[in-house]
């Protein structure tokens, strides 16, 4: 008994020792992702992210523009603190071609510039006049350490 409990016992430690020892190949990016589902049960989604300096996050809303609806420029409250370096549509992703009207994905990235925090706000709206404004809304609170 006590040697199957030294063998365990054994066996663990040395499965700390070489998994604590493992480190991920790539770091992982902070991200807020927020989907079709989300904005449909709350119109005006707020959040917080914390990041450190000189790291990148990005930030992925759902988004449909054959409704006539857009996301509006990113609004960052201090540009010292956060800048953003990239703004992209990404379709659906699906094995076959999607059906019209199958909403994708806007997707930003930013990166934090120095300690300090900012806020990220974004609207969804049909950008024309009369057109509805704000339908959805979305802000991030980001802090930088």
């Amino acid at each position: 008994m006590k040697s199957q409990l030294f063998i365990l016992g054994s066996v663990l430690i040395m499965s700390a020792l070489i998994l604590g020892g493992c480190t991920p190949s790539t770091s992982q990016e902070a991200s807020a992702d927020v989907s079709c589902d989300d904005f449909m049960k709350l119109q005006s989604i707020r959040k917080e992210l914390e990041v450190a300096v000189d790291s990148s996050f990005t930030l992925t809303l759902c988004s449909n523009p054959t409704t006539g609806f857009q996301w509006e420029s990113a609004k960052i409250s201090d540009q010292t603190v956060l800048a953003q370096v990239d703004h992209q549509f990404v379709s659906p992703e699906s094995e076959t071609p999607p059906p019209p009207g199958t909403a994708g994905k806007e997707v930003w990235t930013f990166k934090a510039l120095k300690k300090g925090k900012s806020t990220i706000s974004i609207e969804y709206s049909r950008p024309w006049e009369g057109g509805e404004k704000a339908a959805w809304t979305y802000s991030l609170a980001v802090v930088v350490n």
